[in-house]
């Protein structure tokens, strides 16, 4: 049973974590991450993301302005950037090492410590990288909820609501968590080699044969 599920869960959790990893690049260069539509004219819906503030038009198609100074950004936008970037790059050395660890991969078959280290390792690695995508996405979602819900702030003045960039994140930690989880699964099983096996049946057959000599009259 370990020799065929184990290369089948290895196979699916670098699938989850590369898909994982596509979705948080994704993430962090969309300009979605906020939503702003204004009543005054239904035909423009402005958005917001960590490096530019965009116009999208029903006629004219959507015009971005890229932020003029990383200082001026809102502190959950300026962290949001650094941690994007932490999951961006945890998560790709996360692939490279676990690709090595990968029982599929005939570099190193002998050294299966070393490869369950690398394995080990990179599971570490895609959990750091879903909890550093879900930590940013998660601060701004709740940033918004809070000035949408802010009764300082008049009824007539437009506030923000969720992007579709959050639920990429959200969509992107999550199976980096997962695809981490299962590599490390996998570590806990033991592999069972098919000479192994050969090996053992041979041995009980020459009991068998050993024993009918012995209590043959």
């Amino acid at each position: 049973m370990a020799l065929v599920y184990r290369p089948t869960m290895q196979f699916s959790g670098m699938l989850f974590s590369l898909l994982g990893w596509v979705l948080s690049c994704l993430t962090t260069y969309l300009p979605q991450w906020k939503n702003l539509n204004l009543e005054l004219n239904e035909l423009e819906i402005w958005t917001m993301g960590l490096w530019q503030a965009c116009v999208v038009q029903e006629e004219g198609g959507m015009q971005c302005k890229d932020f003029d100074s990383f200082l001026a950004l809102p502190p959950e936008l300026r962290i949001s950037r650094i941690l994007m970037f932490f999951s961006n790059g945890s998560g790709l050395l996360g692939l490279l090492l676990s690709g090595f660890g990968l029982d599929c991969l005939k570099i190193g078959e002998r050294q299966q410590e070393q490869k369950k280290r690398l394995l080990l390792f990179g599971g570490m690695l895609f959990w750091m990288s879903g909890i550093t995508a879900i930590v940013p996405v998660s601060w701004v979602a709740h940033s918004t909820v809070q000035e949408f819900w802010d009764e300082n702030i008049p009824d007539i003045v437009p506030r923000w609501d969720f992007g579709e960039a959050l639920f990429v994140g959200w969509l992107a930690g999550f199976c980096l968590i997962l695809g981490g989880s299962l590599l490390n699964c996998t570590i806990c099983s033991t592999e069972v080699h098919l000479s192994s096996v050969h090996y053992a049946v041979a041995e009980q057959q020459d009991q068998c044969q050993h024993l009918e000599t012995e209590t043959r009259p």
